[in-house]
């Protein structure tokens, strides 16, 4: 598949955000066969992969290289990398396009936990933009694909942001993606849409909108606030994979299809066997929390869930879901919107 080009890509561009720890190659192949599965679009998904350290991909580490090794079913795919060494983040993706050829890649500039900023990285760099430009400027010398960029409104204070984008776009970078809270606010308040907006009148180069957008229905909103080229879907897609076959009906005039509990198994099992074909048959325990995700809300589900997350192995979880099938009526109608269940 040939490398993006993000200023070509129909509107509104849809995509799945990097997620440390989730958005592996697995869940990437899930998200993927559900949406092709769905309501036809005119612009591909594109999926961002889980974020990588450079430092770690120049050391040579084997956990972190393979994490960054591509399946051809989750193409059109974006690399995300960390790191504030403008020559090892250079190096880290001239390593990676060699060996895997992603379509893109992304920066980390907005990831606001501890273990990430105290080493200035992530959404530390949003306070040094002459830094953050020259590594910009380092990886599009090092690399033959487009080059975007995930930040924050800012670290402090939500203005920020418009100064530092086209900071970033004056060093090359092809794309911005606007997660709509500061620093300082984490994940908690309300991530602020209109005020992502102010990054798309500053620049010339696509602006994504990320944060809150958790339901098909609210890509309207955020794109109507924002006046964002495309979306970027984070925790939304979490334990809902059919969220960008659902915004694809919204964006169609079409009505949302609720998932039956039989597609929602359906799928869970698809997830556990590429996880499984990934990390091994001994990696259950890992896959559990995605399981925590896919039947989040959804009712007499307390001694499921105990079991669930208590398997250890392949044979386990499938009993449990078995169980959970057969205590269901297969043939029922009933269905529920994974993203907007309420408890009964």
């Amino acid at each position: 598949m040939a490398a993006l080009n993000w200023s070509e890509l129909p509107r509104p561009i849809i995509a799945l955000s990097p997620m440390a720890d989730m958005t592996d190659s697995a869940f990437c192949r899930v998200v993927q066969e559900v949406t092709d599965a769905g309501q036809p679009t005119p612009s591909p998904l594109v999926m961002f992969r889980e974020m990588v350290s450079a430092e770690a991909v120049v050391r040579g580490n084997d956990k972190t290289l393979g994490m960054t090794a591509i399946h051809e079913a989750e193409r059109p795919l974006v690399q995300q990398i960390f790191g504030s060494d403008p020559v090892t983040m250079a190096k880290a993706a001239s390593m990676i396009e060699a060996e895997h050829h992603p379509e893109g890649f992304d920066i980390n500039m907005g990831c606001p936990v501890y273990k990430i900023v105290h080493n200035f990285n992530g959404a530390a760099l949003m306070q040094n933009a002459e830094l953050a430009g020259n590594i910009v400027r380092a990886m599009k010398a090092a690399i033959t694909v487009p080059l975007s960029v995930k930040i924050r409104l800012g670290w402090s204070e939500p203005t920020e942001c418009v100064a530092f984008a086209q900071a970033l776009e004056a060093a090359g970078a092809n794309l911005i993606t606007v997660h709509g809270r500061t620093k300082l606010q984490g994940y908690s308040g309300v991530a602020d849409w209109r005020q992502v907006g102010e990054v798309k009148k500053a620049v010339s180069i696509p602006v994504l909108v990320n944060g809150d957008v958790h339901t098909a229905e609210k890509v309207v909103e955020a794109l109507k606030q924002s006046n964002a080229d495309g979306v970027l879907i984070a925790r939304g897609a979490l334990g809902n994979p059919w969220i960008f076959a659902q915004i694809n009906e919204v964006l169609a005039g079409l009505p949302v299809t609720p998932i039956t509990i039989g597609e929602r198994l359906r799928v869970v099992r698809r997830h556990l066997n590429l996880h499984l074909e990934q990390y091994g048959e001994a990696s259950v325990p890992t896959f559990r929390k995605h399981l925590s995700w896919y039947f989040k809300g959804l009712p007499h589900m307390k001694d499921y869930k105990e079991g669930m997350m208590k398997a250890s192995t392949r044979v386990e979880l499938e009993t449990i879901l078995d169980s959970f099938l057969a205590a269901h009526n297969t043939t029922d109608t009933t269905s529920y919107r994974p993203d907007v269940i309420t408890k009964k």
